[in-house]
């Protein structure tokens, strides 16, 4: 689960321990359990592939299948959410990849990899990396032979400071998966959220046989932080191709198969951003349009993110006005206005509180050259005070104020809030769905 997909503040571990103290472990588990059944559906299925497309990449967090406190045993439900999603994806054509999307320790040093600090703890402590190939193994058990699943993304945006770790995991991790399961693609990202294979060394195709090398192609021109809008001036349209063939250069230059793991703009949303909001949509759905063209020409296969969420960037998102949407819309704003999600915020109300912090900074080390801490430039000052202050302090005091809302709530008024996520209860985000269909020659009376 994402914050900025589902609402919740912080990461996805604090917002589970805040549930059980709120309501109990007992509604708590009936709740998420809930959640995940109502997430994905036969309809949600049956609609993605009416958007002519035949694969969906399912991320997954470790703590899904083992705690932190018993590590190396499957819990008993682990497979049962994402069994059910592979089978309701199978039954209507559509291929899945399973995307390890946080590994214990934090693959990574960001909130996506459900990691509550700025440190990839995952490269410093080896049984962290043990118990990623533990549960690959695993996992490589269990869907060996199984024709719908097209293979397996084996660490989603490493963020591995070395360079030479990642490789060495990769080493280990493919040897044990292919001991078990040879069949299954693997699909490899790059280091630095998956934007860096120039330290992969050695023959590749020889060395990791069978994978595929993904890239994640986030255009600026599609968040709130873009200095411009998005036209599709001829300068733009050279940026948006050129962008993607830096990040891919070196896998080209190699003759190395591709995959773009993750694309897509985020929108805005009437509520928060105005009137300006179906314009701001218009640039992004441009946007959207003009790198699918690039990718038909470099003749890529590739996984748009995301297909649902509650609002943001889903091809479908949860309805205003159901339980859930209407239970927390005063806290939803509080977090727009405070920008406490990394992903795609505007800081513009909180601008000046950011610029007093990353100026007490500056002046504090006065070489440039010492604030180029990993993963500079990718990260520079504001990223870093960002995720430091916002994402992970401020998110923090918040999550306490999230689980409340769900004080004296019994399982009957759990599964109304689950069920606002259902697909019937969802709209449609028709200006993106028309792009992914046009691109398909399918027609949009389906």
């Amino acid at each position: 689960m994402y914050n900025v997909r589902t609402g919740y503040p912080g990461h996805e571990f604090q917002i589970r321990e805040a549930l059980d103290e709120v309501i109990g472990s007992q509604k708590a588990a009936f709740y998420w359990d809930k959640f995940l059944e109502y997430f994905f559906t036969e309809a949600d299925a049956t609609f993605y592939k009416s958007l002519g497309l035949n694969a969906i990449r399912i991320a997954f967090n470790y703590r899904h299948f083992e705690d932190d406190m018993n590590p190396r045993v499957l819990k008993p439900e682990g497979f049962k959410h994402l069994d059910r999603v592979v089978d309701i994806c199978a039954k209507v054509g559509i291929y899945t990849i399973l995307d390890f999307h946080a590994a214990a320790g934090g693959q990574n040093i960001d909130w996506h990899a459900d990691n509550p600090t700025h440190v990839a703890s995952f490269w410093v402590h080896k049984d962290f990396q043990d118990r990623a190939i533990w549960l690959w193994e695993e996992l490589a058990r269990h869907y060996k032979g199984n024709p719908w699943v097209a293979g397996y993304n084996i660490l989603n945006e490493p963020t591995d400071p070395t360079h030479t770790r990642l490789q060495v995991w990769y080493d280990r991790c493919i040897k044990a998966i292919h001991a078990i399961d040879d069949e299954h693609i693997i699909f490899l990202d790059g280091n630095t959220f998956a934007s860096d294979f120039s330290h992969f060394e050695g023959h590749l195709a020889e060395r990791w046989p069978n994978c595929v090398y993904s890239v994640h192609d986030y255009s600026p021109f599609g968040f709130p932080a873009s200095q411009e809008k998005y036209v599709g001036s001829d300068e733009q349209k050279a940026k948006v191709r050129r962008d993607y063939m830096d990040k891919s250069a070196w896998i080209r230059e190699r003759g190395l198969p591709i995959w773009n793991g993750e694309f897509g703009p985020v929108y805005a949303r009437k509520q928060y951003d105005g009137e300006p909001t179906e314009g701001i949509n218009e640039s992004r759905y441009l946007l959207l349009k003009d790198q699918l063209e690039v990718y038909d020409q470099e003749k890529i296969s590739w996984s748009i993110w995301l297909y649902k969420d509650i609002g943001f960037q889903g091809m479908v998102y949860v309805g205003l006005d159901t339980p859930y949407m209407k239970r927390f819309e005063a806290f939803l704003l509080k977090k727009y206005t405070l920008a406490v999600d990394s992903w795609g915020a505007d800081i513009k109300s909180i601008k000046h509180v950011h610029e007093t912090i990353e100026k007490f900074i500056t002046d504090a080390v006065p070489d440039p050259s010492h604030l180029e801490l990993y993963p500079f430039p990718l990260w520079g000052v504001r990223k870093r005070v960002g995720r430091l202050v916002r994402n992970i302090l401020l998110s923090e005091y918040l999550v306490r104020e999230w689980a409340e809302h769900f004080r004296g709530l019994d399982e009957k008024a759990l599964d109304e809030l689950a069920s606002s996520f259902k697909f019937e209860n969802c709209v449609r985000r028709d200006g993106l769905n028309s792009v992914l269909r046009e691109h398909h020659n399918i027609s949009t009376n389906q």
